[in-house]
């Protein structure tokens, strides 16, 4: 995992709706939480989505925004967001290599 005060790295991965997205472009609304999880539709997974898909108009009323990265395509963050109605943008990083910069990558797919 970074450190704090780490400079996080920058990225452009593929958005669930297909479109490449950078790190300095989700900055540019503001605060970013930037979460990883191993995998859609896990029982653990699935928990922590939903727990943030509930509080996300608290984070919104904070001026800060949300995004997922897991190893997923696109097709699957698609059904996954659909199924739990989640509001936020989820990444798709099949190769690891954002997960593996963020130093996340561990036994279980997370660190």
């Amino acid at each position: 995992m970074l450190d704090v005060g780490e400079t996080a790295p920058d990225f452009v991965l593929l958005k669930d709706t297909g479109e490449s997205v950078s790190l300095d472009e989700l900055l540019t609304d503001g605060a970013l939480i930037l979460f990883f999880y191993p995998a859609d539709f896990t029982p653990g997974c699935t928990a922590e989505a939903c727990g943030i898909r509930d509080i996300y108009p608290d984070i919104k009323a904070a001026n800060a925004s949300v995004v997922g990265v897991s190893p997923q395509g696109i097709e699957t963050h698609q059904r996954f967001k659909s199924t739990y109605h989640l509001t936020f943008p989820l990444l798709a990083d099949p190769q690891k290599v954002v997960i593996k910069r963020f130093g996340v990558n561990g036994p279980m797919g997370f660190g």
